[in-house]
């Protein structure tokens, strides 16, 4: 019988996070974006690593969920959107006064790397153009507003899915 465990990592670098946040200092984490599955703005790497400010104040959102942790945060005033594997981050410290940990970089074998399936395609529901007017009797200044009106296409649903 084996006992395969989880990793550790996860579990460090939230501890981490929380314990510099708690402390009102500003937790950052080193991402080697070698490691597959690092989603970051490659124009701020430097020598294959980034370091990204992922405290509370500085980030749009963050969601450290069990293999990944997913950032937004602006970088020269453009929105990014970010996903850093825990096996990428190479340490967790506190901007002030550097106390934190360093991590041992972690490539996912061959095995785990799952490519997620294509998306199927939307579904479009089929439309009509709707005529406005609401009877055959319209006055000359009407008509006008109808053609200008009418001009403008407009839809409506013609098949909607019922629950």
């Amino acid at each position: 019988m084996t006992n395969a465990m989880t990793s550790t990592k996860p579990y460090i670098v939230k501890a981490f996070y929380d314990w510099i946040s708690d402390n009102g200092l500003t937790p950052y984490i080193v991402v080697d974006v070698n490691v597959y599955g690092v989603m970051v703005p490659m124009s701020y790497v430097n020598d294959g690593q980034i370091v990204l400010n992922v405290s509370l104040s500085a980030v749009g959102s963050i969601s450290m969920g069990a293999e990944t942790i997913e950032v937004s945060a602006r970088f020269g005033g453009k929105l990014e959107n970010m996903s850093v594997p825990y096996g990428a981050i190479g340490a967790i410290y506190a901007k002030e006064n550097g106390a934190g940990t360093s991590l041992e970089i972690e490539h996912p074998d061959q095995d785990d790397i799952v490519e997620k399936p294509a998306q199927p395609p939307a579904k479009v529901s089929s439309v009509k153009a709707v005529d406005n007017k609401v009877d055959g009797k319209v006055s000359g200044k009407q008509e006008n507003a109808d053609i200008s009106k009418a001009k403008r296409p407009s839809l409506s649903v013609v098949k909607t899915k019922k629950d």
